[in-house]
């Protein structure tokens, strides 16, 4: 691949087709090592051996940058984990490195201000760079709601990939490469069925569900700026002047909250009701689902339908949330 250039360079192709071959995404760590990469290049040029200074160095110098130290740290801990698995002597940064780093905690809509969004969502207004916005965002972000998709995953959706006659949907581009296959509502499936409709009318050829005017992916930026403008329209008020902003993701962790809130309604143990959950997800581990539990309110976690003693064992120390 050839893509680095220190000492470091051969193993750190190495590592990301590794990864790539286990099925994770190579560019889950790819720019962070580049930087890393060059940082050797210009302060270790004859380096070959990870080291604590050189590690520390380099995490030293991206910390005073302020942002995306989570990230650096998890790319170079992988990185020293990798190399001590073929055998080589390298320092890896402890696990507990970047715990004082704050992560945003998901915010969760009431049922009032999921209402208030979509209705804000519905009035969002075409500008130049987006001429068909008032046809794409109703259904795309009501699809990522109500199918609890991550936001890559609903506005990178391929027209290939939905059936509309049966409304499953095949998700293609998902974390760790593993397929998965998810089912809309009857609602949702009349909803995208009314818009595939006039979606051949203005961007037909292109073969994403929901495309950009120059027919690619919808932006991921955008995405969040929408959903912004939307929030804001529908929550700012006097009584609620500057409310917090939120992200796409809140859509797919209050749409876990509310399968969770159903089961217990319905009497149903969540023990038992999590796995269905977590391949609908498409959560790797079972404990990225459980975790969800600790998002219901205090009067429905003391529960029958909670065997606590079985969701301690499977969330020993969770730091960050679920994606």
């Amino acid at each position: 691949m050839n893509n680095y250039s220190s000492a470091f360079s051969s193993k750190l192709d190495a590592m990301l087709e590794y990864r790539a071959a286990c099925g994770f995404k190579q560019d889950t760590h790819a720019r962070n090592l580049r930087v890393f990469d060059l940082y050797c290049r210009e302060y270790f040029p004859d380096t070959a051996t990870l080291t604590h200074e050189v590690v520390h160095g380099w995490i030293d110098r991206e910390t005073a940058k302020g942002s995306g130290l989570n990230a650096k740290t998890a790319a170079i801990r992988q990185f020293g984990k990798y190399l001590c698995a073929i055998g080589e002597d390298a320092y890896v940064l402890p696990e507990k490195f970047a715990h004082h780093v704050n992560r945003m905690v998901p915010y969760m809509p009431t049922d009032a201000e999921l209402t208030a969004l979509f209705s804000a969502i519905d009035r969002l207004p075409a500008d130049k760079s987006e001429p068909f916005l008032p046809e794409i965002a109703p259904v795309m972000f009501r699809l990522i709601y109500t199918c609890g998709l991550r936001p890559n995953e609903g506005r990178e959706l391929l027209r290939a990939n939905i059936n509309l006659d049966t409304g499953e949907i095949l998700i293609t581009h998902t974390k760790r490469n593993k397929e998965r296959m998810v089912v809309m509502s009857d609602d949702m499936q009349a909803m995208c069925r009314d818009y595939e409709k006039r979606r051949n009318l203005f961007c037909g050829e292109s073969p994403y569900f929901f495309p950009a005017r120059d027919g690619l992916a919808f932006p991921g930026a955008r995405l969040l700026k929408l959903i912004n403008a939307a929030w804001f329209a529908a929550t700012v008020s006097p009584l609620n002047p500057a409310p917090r902003p939120i992200r796409v993701y809140d859509l797919r962790h209050r749409f876990a909250s509310a399968c969770l809130n159903r089961w217990l309604d319905n009497g149903e143990s969540l023990m038992a009701m999590l796995p269905f959950l977590r391949a609908y997800m498409g959560h790797s581990n079972l404990s990225d689902t459980a975790y969800y539990i600790h998002l219901l309110p205090e009067n429905l976690v003391k529960s029958a339908g909670i065997d606590w003693a079985d969701l301690n064992a499977l969330l020993p120390e969770v730091e960050a949330w679920p994606d």
